[in-house]
């Protein structure tokens, strides 16, 4: 027997921002929220799919530093090129963390300077 991952959980400064934003990125939908500020997203079908929710929990410590860990999202519909052009629209932004212009994937953070990689295969 193994483990999977269900869930991540994201500290965050507004998790109902940052929920809105990833929901937006990932095309996932508002699953569950508590009263004490956790907003869950996740896949149209659910928790228990094969890819994991996002539980963003509230703090109030800002974010410091670079994460040692990080998302790569890759795009389903379209091209790196149409996705890049479109992430800023939803509230990315383009970061530098010491790439040298040759790599094929574009360093992005998220509202909350949250940093991910948009990679450049297309899943379907």
């Amino acid at each position: 027997m193994a483990s999977r991952i269900s869930e991540l959980v994201i500290p965050s400064l507004d998790p109902r921002r940052l929920a809105a934003f990833w929901c937006e990125v990932l095309d996932f939908t508002v699953l569950d929220t508590t009263d004490d500020g956790m907003v869950e997203i996740g896949p149209r079908e659910g928790f228990g799919g094969v890819q994991p929710t996002l539980c963003f929990i509230p703090t109030t410590a800002p974010k410091a530093g670079q994460l040692r860990m990080h998302f790569d999202v890759n795009a389903t519909d379209r091209d790196q090129d149409a996705e890049l052009e479109r992430l800023p629209k939803v509230g990315a932004r383009r970061v530098d963390i010491g790439q040298t212009g040759e790599e094929s994937r574009h360093c992005l953070a998220d509202p909350e300077g949250n940093e991910f990689c948009l990679l450049r295969a297309r899943l379907s």
